[in-house]
């Protein structure tokens, strides 16, 4: 079975998605000496999840109204309602609704100020 180990994120502009993405999801971004790539940390290791890498995007960015193209990745939030409100305020779209996913949590899609879709969830017994 092979399993997802890395994810990447692709930047019209690196330097504002590194603020946003520090700002509402709390990573940290790496400058990697193999030109314009930055590792991202997105928690402690001893936690479950992965870490990426964003780099300069090699073409236009994804038009408004296009359908999702790549792998949707989901980050594990603390409240969903918070994460939005920082999310929209820093420039952040809704691509899917804040919606209940029985037995699982609280789920939306938000599209970062470059187009970028990422899921955010509130794991059920947290918050809310």
């Amino acid at each position: 079975m092979s399993r997802i180990t890395h994810f990447e994120i692709h930047a019209s502009q690196p330097q504002p998605l590194i603020d946003f993405y520090t700002a509402v999801l709390g990573w940290s971004f790496t400058k990697w000496d193999m030109g314009e790539y930055w590792l991202i940390q997105t928690g402690p290791s001893e936690q479950p999840g992965i870490n990426g890498g964003l780099l300069q995007r090699p073409s236009g960015g994804p038009s408004e109204t296009q359908a999702v193209n790549a792998f949707v990745c989901t980050a594990d939030v603390a409240s969903l309602d918070e994460t939005l409100s920082k999310a929209m305020a820093l420039g952040a779209s809704i691509a899917l609704a804040k919606d209940h996913v029985p037995g699982v949590g609280w789920l939306a899609y938000i599209k970062d100020p470059d187009g970028n879709v990422i899921g955010l969830i509130q794991r059920e017994g947290t918050g809310m």
